[in-house]
């Protein structure tokens, strides 16, 4: 950054400026592929500071044209899109209060890790229900910013659902409150000759304007992170317009998130877990049929691969759990040790969870599963506590472990997240995981949210090997060229950054595209916030920002 502009920067803002390479550095990458070095790293203290920061970047914007603004919480997206180029703005620093827990209400700050958050939360017998696989790691801007979702998120819906109230900055470096609004709420806004009411003229002249198309356009899936979620302002039946419903999910393009009021959930007491092992897919369709009706809390999944690489790196995947916990799992594990060494690991281990206050409603629920489930003689077996505690370690943790470099091998997260129709997954899984296999420099663990149909595959690869930057583009079109033709979502939870922006034309058409762009342009007329992220991807500077060194670099606190 030119030193007058980082001079003015620092006199402005009360919180801290970083330019040193170290944190540079830390900064450079998410838990992406892709490292993309920033100039400059802004603690902002408080609200003003964040106002001043916007201003400063728009002010400056006509002589500085890449001059952007890119918030971050922990970093841990899968997509890029909390790394940038120019400025930015790290809330895990100042922005980390809790506030009162009202009913089941809860206001908190961008910079709160998950973790920190549920331990307030469970004191009140109340959990967000929309936290992410990375519940150990992730914090609350991220969550919000990404519309994440998680293992709760087929009975409850994922996070669009339990933002009722945002605090935001907006270009103008103005700070608003974004609510759902009433017909007469609405009327206001739009009467007022402000950049407020430009705002919510503007936006409901869009959704109203192309109502239809937009209901059309949105995906037929139950999961979706793609692009801005127009088709879910206006609530027609309702009578009621809430921009929050384009705001979450929209990765920090439209503006900076202050702070969430976020819905809680009541905890169910008790819970009851069925495993089944699946040798072939061929009754899938079948089994899925027979367990949703049933309504689980979560129904996951994850494959042959992710077990076996979950005890082929056993000692780094247990010892977080202690000296104690590392020699009970052990003793768990040993069924699965045998099974790896006899070559009869099943291809997809299902696990289903009911929980409830009512325990003999649960066991009613087993047996009638498992009563549905006679004809097809799947190989099932109820999980006791410690057993629950096995399989949701190899499906919580599995990333956390892949994430790490694993001898000579890196996770790359590029089809990480597609969403299709539960019913098609014995059909296009094996479709997608051959396009996988016809390249042997990738391994891939795949697992999901199957009642849901959002899988995640997750390569290993040598990030170095030329021959592996070259499919990732390869793949990920003939991928996502299946997702088109059944109708699904390129991300259901971890959105669009710099990896999947690209493709959301070929997802949802040139028409909804153009409207993607409208709406950041009035959000965001000077393009102050995250670039190349939602709209306006470029392929050729993602994959000319692919990580490269995994030794050097921390994640930072």
């Amino acid at each position: 950054m030119d030193s007058n502009l980082l001079e003015e920067l620092k006199k402005i803002i009360k919180g801290d400026v970083a330019v040193d390479e170290e944190t540079l550095a830390a900064h450079s990458h998410d838990a992406s592929l892709f490292e993309v070095k920033p100039q400059v790293i802004v603690y902002p203290k408080d609200a003003e500071d964040v106002q001043a920061l916007i201003k400063f970047v728009a002010r400056n914007k006509r002589d500085h044209k890449t001059l952007s603004i890119t918030g971050r919480s922990a970093g841990t997206d899968m997509g890029g899109g909390s790394i940038n180029d120019s400025i930015i703005v790290d809330f895990m620093k100042y922005f980390t209060h809790i506030g009162e827990i009202k009913d089941n209400i809860a206001t908190v700050e961008p910079g709160v890790y998950y973790r920190d958050f549920e331990k307030q939360t469970l004191l009140k017998d109340l959990i967000f229900a929309s936290y992410p696989a990375s519940r150990e790691l992730c914090a609350i801007g991220g969550i919000v910013n990404n519309n994440s979702g998680g293992e709760k998120s087929l009975q409850y819906g994922k996070t669009e659902k339990f933002v009722k109230r945002t605090k935001v900055v907006l270009s103008d470096g103005k700070v608003y409150e974004l609510t759902a609004l009433k017909r007469h709420q609405l009327r206001d806004k739009m009467e007022k000759d402000t950049f407020e009411g430009r705002l919510y003229k503007e936006m409901y002249k869009l959704v109203s304007k192309n109502y239809d198309l937009l209901q059309k356009a949105k995906p037929k899936v139950n999961k979706n992170s793609a692009g801005y979620y127009l088709w879910n302002i206006w609530d027609k039946e309702k009578d009621i317009f809430d921009l929050n419903k384009v705001w979450v999910g929209a990765q920090g393009t439209l503006g900076m998130l202050l702070e969430a009021d976020l819905e809680l959930v009541p905890v169910h007491k008790h819970r009851e877990m069925e495993i089944i092992f699946l040798h072939d897919l061929t009754h899938l369709g079948q089994i899925i049929d027979a367990v949703l009706p049933l309504k689980p809390e979560s129904f996951e999944s994850y494959d042959d691969n992710t077990l076996k690489l979950a005890l082929r790196f056993f000692p780094e995947f247990a010892k977080k759990l202690g000296p104690v916990g590392l020699i009970q799992s052990g003793l768990a594990f040993a069924p699965a040790f045998m099974e790896m060494f006899i070559g009869k690991l099943p291809k997809l281990i299902l696990q289903i969870d009911f929980t409830g206050n009512d325990p003999e409603e649960l066991k009613q629920k087993i047996a009638t599963l498992r009563e549905k489930l006679k004809p097809l003689h799947p190989e099932t077996k109820i999980a006791i506590e410690d057993q629950e505690k096995r399989y949701w370690l190899v499906r919580r943790e599995s990333f956390n472990l892949l994430r790490n470099k694993i001898r000579d091998k890196h996770t790359a997260p590029f089809i990480d997240d597609f969403v299709i129709n539960p019913h098609d997954i014995g059909e296009v899984l094996p479709q997608i995981t051959d396009i996988v296999k016809k390249n042997p420099e990738f391994i891939y663990t795949v697992a999901g949210h199957i009642g849901d149909g959002n899988f995640h595959i997750i390569p290993l690869v040598d990030i170095n090997n030329p021959a592996v930057r070259t499919a990732i583009p390869e793949i990920s079109d003939e991928v996502y060229k299946i997702i088109s033709k059944y109708k699904g979502s390129i991300t259901g939870e971890h959105n669009d950054g710099l990896i999947r922006t690209p493709y959301l034309e070929g997802m949802y058409g040139k028409e909804i595209i153009e409207l993607f762009e409208e709406t950041k342009k009035i959000f965001d007329p000077l393009a102050l916030f995250n670039p190349r992220k939602k709209v306006h991807g470029d392929l050729n500077y993602a994959m000319s920002h692919i990580r490269t060194n995994w030794d050097t670099i921390k994640v930072p606190k």
